[in-house]
């Protein structure tokens, strides 16, 4: 071997290492979400994980800087990638031999619920108008596919989509005026995780971890999860009897068989969950679970259609839903906002009201308890006769109000309309209290998209009733201080208590703080209907 062929040699062995290094490299698989567009929350640790040969090291790059991790005994790897200021221009994002182009590094929200979170922005109101003026390449959409699993799935399809006026149109509605909001505000990239399915209630969206954190409230859904699935003691126990059981019927059922007969008396089987996508948990392994533990600022939700007929157990699900998410996102108490419930349906002319929504409400108010929480009020833009209003511009924006105002230093927003907080009776007349009166409570119209205008009486919305529980629709003055309402009532000379468009649809509720944000439903009773 001469001296001038060392070159030549050292050269083919360095190729050859590459070679050898990106075919290993090539083995690393990645979530079904990791593409091209995407957007990485900023300011925090942003897991990167996927899946490789047991004991494989897995080489990452983004923004200047390497990592690596190893692929544990089951194939499983996970890193962190520092905290990442907003950036506006598109990255490399490399995970192994895997090329994610133009990444952007802002702020990322979940958005999740039923049809009115999934409708699509071409459904909304003004259209054509909207999505000519949709031309933000920084707000990037991914839609989660729609899919359900018995037990915790690790990967799901989706793929990120640039916003512009070709691809808005099958954005959902509610995350792109959200986000949009969002964007010209902080004017940084907004990433919206479309994970939604259309008429879907809240169980299955629930981890079976959440359920064990309501046990006692909501312990018939519990059981259908612990008892019917693998996962717990309780479940395996089940399955191991039904297994046993299996055993003993076998020999029998062969005899029936070989004689020509129909076996009968099968055990049957511990799980009791719906073979459809609607069964508990369901929806939460296979679209939420593979999404853990993407990194995120926070999740909109607007669902619970499916479940209105339901009332304080609908509240106790959300704290499910909620604790669970939080739970395995190991985030802390991230922030969730939910939309109240439109107003849809006739009108319900007796004053006690109490019909279709109005029990749900008043679990998706309560969720306010819950820390970090939020709600926007929509009972004025609905439709009386569509399920799903078009008005997707102000449920968005009410969102928006909430996520500035707690989440990015907006202190001086009003971000809620008026909500309940205390009543006093003096003499024949009730004073109403309430909090998140703005610059003032108003008497408001509300028409499309404008803001609301203020006009002059009556009041609408209000009932009373006494100790004999019937109840009259009230006279409602706002106090000179904008701070409370005044209800009083010729058939209730010693007042008890007090409604507010407790109602399937609060038709003629028009209570607004000056800032035009609509007050929510709530009663001060505690009982009956």
């Amino acid at each position: 071997m001469t001296d001038s062929s060392l070159p030549k040699i050292f050269c083919i062995y360095t190729v050859l290492l590459a070679f050898l290094g990106l075919s290993l490299q090539a083995d690393v698989r990645i979530p079904g979400f990791f593409n091209d567009h995407m957007v990485l929350q900023r300011d925090m640790p942003v897991p990167i994980w996927g899946w490789a040969d047991p004991g494989e090291t897995v080489k990452v790059s983004f923004s200047g800087k390497s990592y690596s991790a190893t692929a544990d005994k089951e194939g499983k790897w996970t890193l962190k990638l520092s905290p990442l200021k907003a950036t506006m221009e598109g990255q490399n994002l490399v995970i192994g031999a895997h090329t994610i182009k133009d990444v952007l590094v802002g702020e990322v929200w979940l958005c999740s619920g039923q049809s009115n979170m999934q409708w699509a922005m071409n459904k909304a109101m003004n259209p054509k108008e909207e999505m000519a003026a949709a031309n933000y390449p920084l707000i990037r959409h991914v839609a989660i596919k729609n899919t359900s699993a018995y037990l915790p799935k690790s990967d799901v399809e989706g793929a990120w989509t640039i916003c512009s006026p070709q691809s808005v149109g099958k954005f959902s509605g509610v995350a792109y005026f959200f986000g949009r909001k969002l964007h010209k505000e902080l004017n940084i990239p907004i990433g919206l995780i479309n994970a939604s399915w259309g008429g879907t209630g809240i169980d299955p969206w629930i981890s079976p971890y959440g359920y064990g954190l309501v046990a006692p409230e909501v312990e018939d859904c519990r059981s259908v999860v612990y008892s019917g699935l693998p996962i717990t003691a309780e479940g395996k126990k089940a399955w191991e009897k039904y297994l046993r059981q299996m055993k003993e019927w076998l020999p029998g059922a062969q005899k029936k068989v070989e004689a020509g007969e129909l076996p009968i008396n099968r055990p049957a089987r511990p799980n009791k969950l719906n073979e459809s996508h609607h069964g508990h948990t369901k929806i939460f392994n296979a679209m939420i679970n593979p999404l853990i533990p993407y990194a995120m600022r926070g999740a909109i939700w607007y669902q619970g259609e499916s479940n209105g007929g339901e009332g304080m157990s609908y509240f106790h699900k959300l704290r499910a839903l909620i604790g669970g998410w939080r739970h395995f996102w190991g985030q802390g108490d991230f922030p969730f906002y939910l939309v109240q419930l439109a107003n849809v349906n006739k009108y319900n002319p007796k004053p006690e009201g109490g019909d279709g929504y109005a029990k749900i409400r008043e679990a998706q108010r309560k969720c306010l308890e819950l820390k970090n929480t939020g709600m926007a009020v929509i009972t004025d833009i609905g439709e009386t006769k569509n399920i799903h209003p078009k008005n997707k511009q102000d449920v968005g924006l009410r969102l928006a109000y909430w996520a500035l105002a707690k989440d990015y230093g907006y202190k001086d927003l009003v971000y809620s309309g008026p909500l309940y907080d205390n009543v006093e009776v003096k003499g024949k007349t009730l004073v109403v209290h309430f909090q998140h009166t703005g610059s003032g409570l108003v008497i408001g119209k509300k028409e499309g998209l404008s803001p609301i205008t203020e006009i002059k009486g009556p009041l609408k919305g209000f009932a009373m009733c006494g100790a004999d529980k019937k109840w009259y629709w009230a006279d409602a003055v706002i106090t000179n201080d904008g701070k409370s309402v005044v209800l009083s009532s010729p058939e209730v000379p010693a007042p008890t208590a007090a409604r507010y468009a407790y109602r399937w649809n609060p038709l003629n509720a028009n209570l607004y703080n000056k800032e035009g944000l609509p007050a929510s439903a709530f009663r001060t009773d505690k009982g009956g209907r």
